[in-house]
């Protein structure tokens, strides 16, 4: 069962949004490995200005932060404001200086040629126009200027991040994931992306796969299933007794038996590193 698709603005400023919030220190240890392959290079280029787009609640901004000089800036943009007024807290309260702002890129004015790089963990396949949105984005790079995104490759290729929804399809009324448009697998498809960054204007594109093993403590996977993806959402949205809503939690986080070892839950996160310039 599936229902019509909220826009991304109303997801990720309603339950989504709210969902990565309460989340987040779960979400950052899930997906730390990536941190370093998106800020590590910065060290390189420490006077860089360097853009995280779809930033959410901040790690890579904060991470890229430790690793720029003095007349290095980072700035993060998320179409997310609960998320936004999370990351900015956390960079105030680490000491750091990040420019946070919320809006969509695709459509933002970005000030022309004031970059020098662009990065993004899982966010720019969400746009609803992604050529588009490129474009908008290579305009604000200077010339010479970087893209180092990552994005999922397809469900086949990521089990872990279908199992829940796969299981409770009979039980729930699950949201519909936009077949072809924005969300988690928009860009599984590496000859689309690189048409999309082709008919935006970038060039050398570089499309590769980059496999990454991630991890949550096992005592965490009922928090991941009832606050996170379709299921998280269909599970707050439902009016369920207690014991209806306690069984299905319970029967879907058994369903991730194949990927417990030992105290952990460990699954690998099949992606694309997409890199132009």
């Amino acid at each position: 069962m599936t229902s019509t698709a909220p826009t991304q603005h109303d997801l990720w400023n309603g339950p989504a949004g709210d969902a990565w919030v309460q989340a987040q220190s779960l979400l950052d240890g899930m997906f730390a490995g990536f941190v370093p392959l998106l800020a590590d290079p910065i060290g390189a280029v420490p006077d860089a200005h360097v853009l995280d787009v779809g930033c959410g609640t901040g790690a890579v901004c904060m991470a890229i932060a430790d690793r720029l000089g003095p007349h290095g800036r980072c700035s993060g943009v998320d179409i997310s404001a609960p998320m936004i007024e999370v990351a900015r807290e956390r960079a105030r309260s680490a000491g750091q200086s990040i420019d946070f702002t919320v809006a969509d890129a695709e459509q933002h004015a970005f000030v022309p040629a004031s970059l020098d790089r662009i990065v993004s963990r899982f966010g720019v396949m969400f746009f609803n126009h992604p050529v588009q949105a490129f474009a908008n984005l290579r305009r604000a790079l200077r010339s010479g200027g970087s893209l180092h995104a990552i994005a999922w490759r397809g469900p086949a290729d990521n089990p872990f991040m279908t199992t829940a929804e796969r299981v409770a399809a009979p039980l729930l009324t699950l949201p519909a994931r936009a077949e072809g448009g924005p969300g988690q697998f928009a860009f599984a498809d590496a000859d689309k992306v690189r048409g999309i960054l082709k008919d935006a204007g970038w060039k050398d594109i570089q499309i590769t796969q980059l496999d990454v093993e991630c991890s949550i403590p096992a005592d965490q996977l009922p928090t991941y299933v009832s606050l996170l993806g379709p299921v998280g959402q269909a599970l707050r949205a439902a009016d369920l007794a207690p014991a209806d809503r306690t069984r299905i939690l319970q029967t879907v986080v058994d369903a991730f038996a194949p990927f417990v070892q030992g105290d952990n839950v460990v699954f690998n996160a099949a992606c694309w590193s997409i890199r132009a310039v």
